[in-house]
């Protein structure tokens, strides 16, 4: 594999990012939405369409010979090693409906390892960031997580797709979580990964998401100290937890059973 600036990929990455976010903004009022995809909550609009080819094109004109995996279909195979995992979009329903945050999420692997990461929320206009093993930032200011409260005070995450088999999955870990925390809240993946690493999360769980939804933001919420997957073990895109470390053998035993 060939060698890369890591502080120059995230500086593309957060450009491009930022770029795709103003778009959506501006866009929002015009949007058109096409036909669902997987199932009939899974909605794309044309927004989404253009902000992954925004992306995707910067990318292809920097390193040309990387690879891109990109939720909408427009990457593609490379030969350097390396991998762009792109979400133009992470939180479409939330956009078209105005219904809450929404995010612009792009990663750099090389190989299987993530080495960049970034998450913009075009309304708030924050950018968390990520490089492996340099820490984790909002807006440039260094990222830490606190121990966390006991799990009868946190405020936990809580993603998963809109299919029907997942949805009932889901009911079952709510069922389970909600009478024993002290409040959830439901985000896109990106977003609950990134809040836990600013603190604004005392964990999260997200149930069957795609790499591109959870890439970014596992390796930030990693790299600000938050817990994932448990102590030697990874995150896996059917089940990510997060923790603040004093919170996370109580959760994921929670969530693990319920799950």
């Amino acid at each position: 594999m060939m060698n890369r600036d890591l502080h120059a990929a995230r500086e593309l990455a957060s450009g491009l990012a930022v770029r795709a976010g103003r778009l959506q903004v501006e866009r929002r009022d015009t949007l058109r939405v096409g036909a669902p995809k997987a199932h009939a909550n899974d909605v794309v609009s044309d927004v989404d369409i253009a902000s992954e080819r925004l992306i995707v094109d910067a990318i292809r004109a920097a390193w040309p010979d990387d690879a891109i995996q990109a939720e909408e279909g427009h990457g593609g195979d490379g030969t350097t090693g390396w991998k762009w995992v792109v979400d133009p979009l992470d939180g479409t329903r939330n956009y078209i409906s105005r219904t809450g945050p929404w995010s612009v999420c792009i990663a750099l692997y090389e190989g299987d390892t993530p080495r960049v990461a970034v998450v913009h929320e075009p309304v708030a206009d924050e950018t968390f960031s990520a490089v492996d093993g340099g820490g984790a930032t909002l807006d440039g200011v260094p990222l830490s997580v606190p121990d966390g409260p006991p799990l009868a005070e946190a405020l936990i995450g809580v993603s998963f797709q809109p299919n029907p088999a997942t949805k009932a999955r889901a009911a079952r870990v709510i069922r389970e979580l909600l009478p024993h925390s002290g409040d959830l809240r439901r985000l896109p993946a990106a977003l609950n990964l990134v809040y836990q690493a600013a603190g604004r999360l005392d964990g999260g769980v997200a149930l069957d998401t795609n790499l591109w939804d959870i890439a970014a933001g596992a390796l930030i919420a990693r790299e600000a100290g938050v817990i994932l997957g448990g102590p030697g073990a990874d995150f896996t895109t059917e089940l990510t937890i997060g923790a603040a470390p004093a919170l996370w053998p109580v959760l994921s035993e929670t969530i693990r059973a319920a799950a």
